[in-house]
């Protein structure tokens, strides 16, 4: 009979699963004759609309047990303290509910309500599927709402860079303002680490005789070499102390800060230096862009700025205004 099943099969241990109000239920019995006669009584209840007795064996799974489990799969993630701030979020909004009975309608009008931009809601998306997809392998729920949600689409962004001149102008103000971070931005525009690998770094890493820092930890998950130009050596070696520890971080945090934090001071800077629209990350755009404009191929982009794929380094090709009208001055009848 369709709905009443064996588990595990040869066990004598019998099985009914039925849907009611659209839900799918499902109870232990115990002998098959058993499990037959259930059925069909649980089957005229709810074709009758009489409300269902409470479930034996059905414990209820909320979305905030599958959110601890996923947290714990993803314990020694990279970007684990990501995944802790989206599941407090989710958590307290969406946590108790018993995991079965979300609908995708539902999740993706709490995304709309929650998300600004469509990139936070795509997000938000991956993180309660991987909820749902932990929940799925260890066996307590059997489908994944999250799967069903559409995925928004997401500008492309604009790839915002200093000039060389922007930079001389940033820099000048550092130097006066807060000249002992100066070469926290000198290496970052001329190595492109991104800030969690910046500010993770510890001098057993740096290597001057090869001029290199060896990054274990990254966005992507493999350990690659930054390369050192004479800027970011110099920056570096004005960090030099002679008691230093090789586990000492190059770039310490400030007092008893927990996070790093670039933004008290380097947004007075940018202000000051009348730049708008810029923040610490694009120093990284400023780098992979300076070397487009010098003639990096896209691969050698991917591999001095550490991108998983080739896609996300070709954004960099030809972003200066400039570069373009040099570009297409070369065919000119003039140039000739």
């Amino acid at each position: 009979m369709r709905g009443v099943y064996e588990n595990p099969a040869g066990s004598g241990i019998w099985w009914i699963h039925y849907y009611a109000a659209g839900k799918r239920h499902r109870e232990k019995v115990g002998r098959k004759s058993d499990a037959i006669k259930l059925y069909q009584s649980r089957k005229a209840d709810a074709v009758a609309g009489r409300k269902l007795p409470e479930l034996r064996n059905s414990k209820v799974v909320t979305l905030a047990e599958l959110i601890e489990d996923a947290l714990e799969f993803v314990a020694h993630h990279k970007d684990n303290r990501s995944y802790k701030s989206k599941a407090a979020i989710v958590t307290a909004a969406l946590g108790s509910r018993p995991a079965a009975e979300l609908t995708p309608q539902e999740l993706e009008r709490w995304l709309r309500g929650h998300s600004k931009t469509p990139a936070t809601s795509n997000r938000y998306k991956a993180f309660i599927s991987l909820c749902y997809r932990e929940g799925i392998r260890n066996g307590k729920v059997t489908v994944n709402p999250a799967r069903l949600v559409r995925q928004r689409k997401e500008g492309g962004g604009r790839l915002r860079f200093l000039s060389r001149e922007e930079y001389d102008r940033l820099h000048k103000v550092i130097a006066k303002r807060f000249p002992e971070h100066l070469a926290e931005f000198v290496a970052s525009v001329h190595t492109g680490m991104r800030l969690s690998e910046q500010y993770s770094c510890t001098w057993s890493q740096v290597q001057f005789d090869r001029r290199t820092i060896e990054l274990t930890k990254t966005k992507n998950g493999s350990a690659r070499a930054v390369h050192l130009n004479s800027d970011a050596v110099a920056a570096l070696e004005s960090l030099r102390r002679p008691k230093r520890h090789a586990s000492d971080p190059v770039f310490p945090r400030e007092g008893n800060k927990r996070r790093f934090d670039t933004r008290s001071w380097f947004q007075p800077c940018l202000e000051e230096a009348g730049i708008s629209g810029y923040v610490w990350h694009c120093n990284r755009h400023t780098f992979c862009s300076w070397l487009a404009m010098a003639g990096a191929s896209i691969k050698e982009i991917q591999e001095a700025a550490g991108h998983k794929t080739i896609t996300m380094s070709a954004r960099y090709s030809h972003l200066s205004p400039a570069h373009r009208l040099s570009v297409v001055e070369r065919i000119a009848s003039s140039s000739k």
